[in-house]
Order: C-alpha cells, then sequence, then structure tokens
C-alpha cells in the first residue's frame, strides 16, 4: 500500500484549504449550534458545498458526483475536519441517495436525486424500533398493501432529525414468510402524510435531536417502494456498510485528541501541566497509537475501494475501534476537565464556571456513550466480524 500523495493529490489538498479558508464558517457555525436556526444553518452549509459541486462526491457522475477517488475524499475529510467545517447531514447524500441510484427506478432517480443534491429535502433514517434495535430484523412497522399504496402502522425510535424530516427512509414489513429478514421492504415515505406524528426524545446532553414517530393507517403510494417486495434487507445492508465506515470517524478523533493535547498543556496540577502527568501521557499515546493503527486501516479499506471494491466486514472493525476510540478520547478528556465536568453550564458564560471546555467535555461524554450502539452494536459488528472474517 503506498501511502503517499502524489503531486495532483497534494494540489487538490490545496484546492480543498483554499475552499475552506475562504468558506463562511463562523457564521454557519453560529446557526448550526442553536436549536432554533439548526436547521436553516444546516441547508445554508450544503447549499454553499453544492454551488462549489462538492455536496456528493461520491454519487455516480450522471448523478451529480464529481469523480473523487477514494483518497481524495480522505484528503477532503481530514481537511473539513482540520478547519472546523460542519459536516452535512447524512441521511439524504450519504445514506438514502446510493440506494435510490443504485437500486431505485428512474422515476424516483429524477424525482428525488436533484432535491437531496439541492437540499431541499430533509431525510431522516426509519429502521430501529422500541422492540428492534441491533436486530434490524426483528422490526414489527407493517405496511399492507391496498390497491396502488401500502398502509403503515407502527413507531420508529431513535430517529434523529425526524423533527425536521420532509421526508423517511423506511424499512417496513410487508411479509411474515419464511426468515424475517426475507419479509422486509424500503419505503420512501413523506413526513407530512396523514397519521405520522413526532414525539421529542431529549438526550442526557440535554440535546433535542432523537425523536419517535409513529405511524397510524399512514398511506404511502407503491411507487415510493425502491426496488421489490420483500428486499429491503439487501438495500439496507447495503447502506449500513457505508454508514459503518463513517461512523468511524478517524478524522474527528484526530482532531479531538490534538484539542485534548492543548487543553492538557493549559491545564495544571501541583505546580505542573497535566501534559507532564505521567499517568495522562499513557493514557494519551495509547489512544494516539490505537487511532494511527485505525488510520491505516482506513487507508487499506480506501485503497482496495479504488481497486472497485466496496466496504463489506471491514466496515464493522472500523466502527468497532472507531467508536471505542471516541469513548476513550471522551472519558480522558472528562478526566482532565475534572470537577469543572461535572457543572451544568448551559445558563453560565465560561468565565462563570473557571473553565474553558469543562462544559463541552460534558456533553460529548454523554452523548459519546451512544456512538457504540447506534449503526448496529459493536456486538454486532463482532459478530459480524466473527462470521464474515474470520469464519467462525
Amino acid at each position: 500500500m503506498d501511502i503517499s500523495f502524489s503531486a495532483e493529490e497534494l494540489a487538490f489538498r490545496d484546492q480543498v484549504r483554499e475552499f475552506f479558508d475562504q468558506a463562511p464558517l463562523e457564521d454557519v457555525k453560529v446557526l448550526i449550534a442553536q436549536e432554533s436556526t439548526h436547521k436553516k444553518g444546516t441547508v445554508q452549509w450544503q447549499k454553499h458545498l453544492a454551488a462549489q459541486g462538492w455536496i456528493a462526491p461520491n454519487w455516480p457522475i450522471e448523478h451529480g458526483g464529481n469523480g473523487w477517488s477514494p483518497t481524495q475524499m480522505y484528503i477532503y475529510e481530514n481537511e473539513r475536519v482540520a478547519a472546523g467545517a460542519p459536516d452535512i447531514v447524512p441521511f439524504g447524500v450519504k445514506m438514502v441517495a446510493p440506494v435510490i441510484y443504485t437500486f431505485g427506478s428512474e422515476e424516483q432517480k429524477q424525482r428525488f436525486l436533484p432535491r437531496i443534491y439541492a437540499s431541499d429535502d430533509w431525510w431522516c433514517q426509519g429502521y430501529s424500533e422500541p422492540g428492534a434495535g441491533s436486530d434490524l430484523a426483528a422490526l414489527k412497522t407493517s405496511a399492507h398493501l391496498d390497491g396502488d399504496s401500502y398502509i403503515v402502522n407502527g413507531s420508529k425510535i431513535w430517529t434523529t432529525g425526524a423533527h425536521h424530516a420532509d421526508w423517511i427512509f423506511c424499512l417496513v414489513r410487508t411479509s411474515n414468510e419464511g426468515k424475517p429478514q426475507q419479509g422486509i421492504s424500503f419505503l420512501l415515505i413523506d413526513m407530512t402524510s396523514p397519521g405520522i406524528s413526532v414525539n421529542p426524545i431529549h438526550s442526557i446532553n440535554g440535546v433535542h435531536s432523537l425523536n419517535e414517530v409513529y405511524f397510524e393507517n399512514v398511506r404511502v403510494p407503491v411507487a415510493n417502494r425502491i426496488g421489490e417486495e420483500n428486499m429491503g434487507w439487501t438495500y439496507a445492508k447495503a447502506l449500513l456498510a457505508h454508514e459503518r465506515t463513517a461512523i468511524a470517524g478517524v478524522a474527528d478523533s484526530k482532531r479531538g485528541l490534538e484539542q485534548l493535547r492543548q487543553y492538557a498543556m493549559q491545564e495544571t496540577q501541583s505546580g505542573r501541566t497535566m501534559a507532564q502527568d505521567a499517568v495522562f501521557r499513557s493514557r494519551f499515546c495509547t489512544i494516539e497509537m490505537e487511532l494511527m493503527a485505525l488510520e491505516y486501516t482506513e487507508l487499506r479499506v480506501l485503497a482496495a475501494q479504488a481497486n472497485g471494491q466496496g466496504p463489506g466486514a471491514e466496515s464493522s472493525l472500523l466502527k468497532i475501534k472507531g467508536t471505542e476510540i471516541q469513548q476513550a478520547i471522551q472519558e480522558l478528556a472528562l478526566d482532565l476537565a475534572g470537577g469543572y465536568g461535572s457543572i451544568i453550564g448551559d445558563s453560565l458564560a465560561t468565565g462563570d464556571i473557571g473553565h474553558e471546555f469543562g462544559d463541552q467535555a460534558r456533553h460529548d461524554f454523554m452523548y459519546g456513550r451512544a456512538s457504540t450502539i447506534y449503526g448496529g452494536s459493536n456486538e454486532i459488528q463482532k459478530n459480524i466480524t466473527a462470521k464474515h472474517v474470520l469464519g467462525l
């Protein structure tokens, strides 16, 4: 594996850096940080990327992609994180769009893809249910055929951004015959349809991003089904492989670790900085070595993709280790903050609590507990790895 960048790739890196240097990042981040303007800021940023032609680089060129190589994708992501630029909402561009352009009809491609690209539609994901999370095949939300429509009943939970969403892509049960995976279909559902209600779920960090979505006799046109009836599990697996690779968050962890290094050089105890503390240094270096190894694993996956191989069971390996590293960074940051990390600072200025990052460390730690669960729990990913990588 050759990990050195070519002259063309270095020139591309400079182009990306220049783009982020000139982008209206501060204005956008202010909007995104506030719940009342979060959607407005996110859409504004995504439209800025679309105007540059960079909103959907992974899409086929005929649908608006720009033909970036996996290495260019890697460079872009690292430069985005280094610049502190927000990521896009993944559910439209990164998740449902590949399903639509891979398995959807021509009519569906023409109807949905341009609006996803332009951020005119906000999407959310309807997979998990109160009784079906990592064991997704146990889902019970039903869809019964009635003429040229399905009648959908049931509920979805942990639905990120449903309170903002225009559309939801859902896995629904259309048959109870055979194995559970064989009776699932993939539907695109308009969130303004009669019979849909959304209840907020406030996370332990005080943020409202999650929801429970209820379907009561919701009528969905058959034309909104992706591919064949009862084949939704196949389409969902293709989507999840890409989701799990992204969840690894190597670039974000690199930035988080560097921020932690800077904080440790400022925090003092017994007359010396925490960066000089032997226990802190040992924990920090262990994380840094594991992150370096994970990055090389990601590069091997990118090299395979460059040769036409899609992410397979390797995405589970990236997801497992990536989320474990994220949590290790969050735990060390909270320990570094000490007692200041336990202060509820939502209504206090930084000066009031006398600490620069304690409140953020608390928020990140609390929300980060979910990273080893969402996208398929790490226990499930270990089963996938054992079966498909180790052959057990």
